[in-house]
């Protein structure tokens, strides 16, 4: 699949804007960071998310209770602690602290995907399940975006 302009745009500035929100938050913000965040929402992500959306449609198909849940299972499980880790290595590089990148980011990004896995699944549930296709890209940039103000917020208020 090809990166559409909708998505580029929208995965660019939905992402940037969720994480400079989170960043304001916690003292950290970056313009280098911010323009980094616009870029992955705008391209990488913009392509590789959106496919994967389409592949799960063409392979799981009908509205039965079970394709809806193998739809969550498997959208849940594209965002997994690997996938999670690449993007805290890419906010890290954005940052300007690539040195600092090490296997720890491996433990913070299974930590993250357990901890929101409950809301995870019923965000993803509604993502696959009743929101079209054409727009799963920019309802999960934007989910993305809550997350990342989430643990911004979690982080300044338990430390």
């Amino acid at each position: 699949m090809r990166i559409t302009w909708k998505n580029a745009w929208m995965g660019g500035i939905v992402y940037a804007a969720g994480d400079t929100f989170a960043t304001l938050l916690t003292d950290e913000f970056l313009y280098q960071r911010l323009v980094g965040m616009l870029l992955l929402g705008g391209t990488l992500y913009a392509w590789e998310i959106p496919t994967y959306f389409h592949y799960l449609d063409r392979r799981i198909q009908g509205k039965s209770l079970l394709s809806s849940l193998k739809r969550m299972l498997c959208s849940a499980l594209f965002f997994n602690p690997l996938w999670i880790a690449r993007h805290l290595i890419f906010i890290e590089c954005f940052a300007g602290k690539w040195q600092t990148i090490d296997m720890d980011i491996l433990l913070l990004a299974t930590h993250s995907f357990v901890y929101a896995l409950p809301v995870a699944l019923l965000v993803n549930y509604m993502i696959q399940n009743k929101t079209p296709l054409a727009w799963r890209y920019v309802a999960s940039s934007a989910f993305s975006a809550f997350m990342a103000v989430y643990f911004a917020l979690s982080e300044l208020l338990f430390g």
